[in-house]
């Protein structure tokens, strides 16, 4: 069983393989801001501010030449996030999305992202050396949408895996479980389960659990995950207590009432965020998911994904 205490003296490299997006904002007021986002990206913005100078975070995704995707990997550069693992690929773009927000901030989302360069991340000959290094990684980093979005290259993603994992790697996978990305809840189903074999801490959330697996509780969750043999299960319930399950034990977490809320978008992201750094410089279970609390606590009281350096 890996461990996150397991990992030695040495500052650890994380890489999160996902997809960035162009953000739109629709305001109140008809208006659009624009900005950036996703679930991956999202996680490794609140990863690299979270841990420092304790940890390095290098993202690995595909985008386009165009003056958005330079504009996305100067906004990463700026938050200390690593790009050698981005590729550029000539004449494609980047996806994009579109949030609404209703008076309670539950958010809805419209995509455009068919065409987006991330499809491609793992089947261009530029990928073989990418895929090559991401075993010497000591924490690998993936959601479902990564799966989704991947593709054909959602094999080479479960090579990657594997080998890692030989290689005493830490894996971490966000479930994100969006029906829209994939062809059938069947299709669905089959990916995840040949990846969950090989993840060593898995961030849920109950009703994507639920709208995937169908399962009647909490409960079920976690004795689905005890029979695949994952080492660090930890449910996301929103503003109710997430639940974690680690090491035979079990612990309960209450969330951080928060008064206003004004956006949930990266709600789910920045908990998961926080929750590893904590893990990663040597916190409990239990003392992490305070630190996810408090960060999805401040994230939910600012408009969009990311919310400003203060």
């Amino acid at each position: 069983m890996n461990t996150f205490n397991t990992l030695g003296p040495h500052t650890p490299r994380i890489a999160l393989i996902g997809e960035c997006m162009i953000e739109l904002q629709h305001r109140a007021d008809g208006s659009l801001q624009q900005s950036f986002g996703g679930d991956t990206l999202n996680t490794a913005v609140y990863l690299s501010r979270e841990l420092g100078t304790a940890g390095s975070v290098d993202y690995v995704t595909a985008l386009g030449d165009d003056s958005f995707s330079d504009a996305m990997c100067q906004s990463w550069a700026a938050e200390n996030i690593g790009l050698s693992k981005v590729q550029r690929l000539p004449g494609r773009l980047p996806g994009l999305y579109c949030i609404q927000t209703d008076a309670a901030g539950e958010r809805r989302f419209l995509y455009w992202r068919n065409e987006a360069a991330v499809r491609d991340c793992f089947t261009t000959p530029a990928a073989a050396p990418i895929l090559a290094a991401l075993p010497d990684y000591d924490v690998l980093y993936f959601s479902g949408i990564t799966l989704a979005v991947l593709g054909e290259g959602r094999e080479k993603l479960l090579e990657v895996l594997i080998e890692a994992r030989q290689r005493n790697a830490r894996i971490v996978f966000d479930n994100n479980y969006r029906p829209r990305l994939w062809a059938s809840v069947e299709e669905a189903r089959v990916a995840y389960r040949k990846v969950l074999p090989y993840v060593d801490l898995a961030l849920l959330t109950v009703d994507d659990e639920q709208a995937l697996f169908h399962f009647a509780d909490c409960q079920a969750v976690f004795a689905a995950y005890e029979q695949i043999g994952t080492p660090e299960v930890v449910l996301k319930r929103g503003a109710e207590a997430c639940l974690i399950r680690c090491g035979g034990e079990s612990f309960e977490v209450p969330a951080q009432k928060v008064e206003r809320v004004v956006d949930t978008t990266a709600a789910g992201d920045s908990f998961s965020a926080a929750y590893l750094a904590a893990r990663l410089k040597g916190a409990s279970p239990v003392e992490a998911a305070e630190a996810g609390h408090r960060l999805a606590g401040r994230v939910i009281q600012a408009p969009g994904a990311l919310i400003p350096l203060v």
